[in-house]
């Protein structure tokens, strides 16, 4: 992301942002560890060129909401790579969560607490491990996407990127297209380069995990799935006191399953999902260590300077490491 920073100067009503900074990166560790073994989770890295990732989303979420109205979800085992950051956002907005047993309780957790604050709120949700080099593009189709929501309520939409190559490391969407928006055919995950060629002859796009929808209508696809967990969930955030709750939460964490949100959660009705095609913003969700070497190989091949020194708000610079990426890539 740019150095350039963007101020809204609208009223955020009911939009609300919610990025997802909890996962562990698992496949990008090769990168990320440390001389002393430690494995930096990705979202608190930086490519040289700005602040940390999740950084970035936050400043890709004030596109369409404020920093009043944003909320991010965290990992209580990553605490000692958030706790001390400036996130430019509310105290009682950064939500951590006692554990990760995968994206739907990293989606739901939060989910009830601002439904708790505001009943009437849409979410847009941003995953803070992308990277995104024409920010106006993307912000353009997020602020679409908030449209949309509010007037089609029942309805998940999704933000298909227009495929900028035929990646077969990506997930793809078909739809059927009316315009820039469709329904949503199927999905398609990881298809081989010949099958991503006709996948995207065909009109699909790759998945982001970007996604909007109302708020109730994103909590009844929860309950149709995994009932009890919602209520068990739902009554420590609206009842028990914030005292016990991380606790409670705890105990609730350690006896639910992994629950994938794509998979698990939306995948299962695919009937009131729609996308909406997002114009190419050279759009990379950095979940290999190929893709973040190009990534970084385009950013020091567009820039006038190029920062080889560590952000303050990121505590890896993975361009600085590019001598070990090409070794290993």
């Amino acid at each position: 992301m740019s150095s350039q920073r963007w101020e809204t100067h609208w009223d955020a009503g009911h939009n609300w942002a919610l990025i997802l900074a909890g996962g562990e990166g698992t496949r990008l560790q090769s990168l990320t560890r440390m001389a002393s073994g430690i494995a930096v989770p990705k979202q608190f890295c930086s490519l040289g060129h700005s602040g940390s990732l999740l950084h970035d989303a936050v400043t890709r979420s004030s596109l369409v909401t404020s920093p009043e109205q944003t909320a991010i979800v965290v990992s209580e085992h990553h605490r000692r790579w958030w706790q001390h950051l400036d996130l430019r956002i509310p105290g009682r907005n950064l939500i951590s969560q006692p554990g990760n047993r995968g994206t739907a309780q990293g989606i739901l957790l939060p989910l009830l607490r601002i439904l708790h604050r505001d009943p009437a709120a849409s979410l847009l949700v941003l995953p803070s491990d992308h990277y995104v080099s024409n920010e106006l593009v993307l912000a353009a189709s997020l602020r679409q996407a908030m449209g949309e929501v509010t007037r089609t309520p029942d309805s998940i939409l999704l933000l298909g990127m227009t495929a900028e190559e035929a990646d077969p490391e990506l997930g793809y969407i078909v739809a059927d297209w009316n315009g820039d928006v469709g329904a949503v055919r199927d999905f398609v995950e990881k298809p081989d380069v010949t099958t991503a060629r006709a996948l995207i002859a065909r009109g699909g796009v790759w998945n982001s995990f970007i996604f909007a929808a109302n708020g109730q209508a994103l909590l009844r696809r929860f309950e149709q799935t995994c009932p009890d967990l919602v209520g068990e969930m739902r009554h420590i955030v609206t009842r028990a006191p914030a005292s016990t709750q991380m606790q409670r939460l705890s105990e609730l964490y350690a006896r639910s399953p992994t629950i994938d949100f794509s998979r698990d959660i939306l995948q299962r009705s695919p009937d009131s999902l729609r996308v909406l095609k997002v114009p190419a913003c050279g759009w990379s969700d950095l979940g290999t260590p190929r893709r973040v070497i190009e990534t970084v190989r385009k950013i020091k091949a567009q820039a006038t300077e190029f920062a080889s020194h560590a952000d303050p708000s990121a505590f890896l610079n993975l361009a600085g490491r590019m001598p070990a990426m090409y070794a290993t890539g």
